[in-house]
């Protein structure tokens, strides 16, 4: 019997990225009067966002993180063309973009708040179970959505410092929730993070691939959380 569900958050419950991300650099370099040089965008954003070094994250303090950030970005802008007020626009670009600044732009799915209530109506307990570099309760209390949780783990946490698919961030928030691995189901968008370390500590994994770029990766797939309760039951 399922007795509680862990969710991861990113691209699962709430998004915002490179589109956000390409519109807020545009709008900030033609602020400075500098030019990006388009031509080299595609191999320098995949370099920033895919290539990104994750290994020592969860250890990183906030500061450490903000740092690390900004020295890529500032890399990330010298790829693009741009020499002059590197720094000032790095700054400005980690405002639009960075978790610790996300209040601004993040945006639930439409599928969220209505599966959450569902869910919590049937007395399942709910968590959060995320690779995120800065506290995410005030995100979420924005958000409108930290009343549904029972508990909120985030990779930062200096009580955690462990990330999907260590299989101390899973540990932890079991104890924290007080359920079992064999009664606890996780979701999320990630098959390395999410599914690998959920089946790692005996969690139940559910893939969610909303753009349906995921197809027969694994056995148990939704594209909509509102798939969700049908596979509790």
């Amino acid at each position: 019997m399922v007795k509680a569900v862990f969710f991861d958050f990113y691209k699962t419950l709430s998004f915002w990225g490179e589109d956000t991300f390409k519109a807020s650099l545009k709008r900030i370099v033609e602020n400075y009067g500098e030019e990006v040089n388009w031509d080299h965008y595609g191999i320098a954003i995949k370099d920033f966002f895919v290539d990104t070094p994750v290994s020592n994250t969860a250890m990183d303090s906030l500061l450490d993180s903000v740092m690390a950030t900004m020295i890529r970005e500032c890399d990330f802008i010298r790829k693009l063309g741009i020499q002059d007020h590197v720094e000032q626009i790095a700054w400005e670009l980690l405002q639009s973009g960075h978790p610790l600044f996300a209040v601004t732009d993040a945006t639930l799915y439409d599928d969220v708040v209505p599966t959450l209530q569902h869910l919590g109506e049937a007395d399942i307990i709910l968590a959060i179970v995320s690779n995120w570099v800065t506290p995410l309760f005030p995100l979420l209390e924005r958000l409108g959505i930290a009343h549904y949780f029972h508990t909120i783990t985030a990779s930062h946490d200096v009580r955690v410092r462990s990330m999907k698919p260590d299989p101390h961030i899973f540990e932890y928030t079991l104890k924290k929730v007080g359920v079992t691995a064999e009664e606890t189901v996780h979701v999320g968008d990630t098959f390395d993070a999410d599914i690998v370390g959920a089946q790692g500590v005996g969690i139940r994994p559910i893939l969610l691939d909303r753009n349906g770029t995921q197809t027969s990766r694994w056995e148990e797939t939704i594209q909509n959380l509102a798939e969700l309760p049908e596979l509790l039951i």
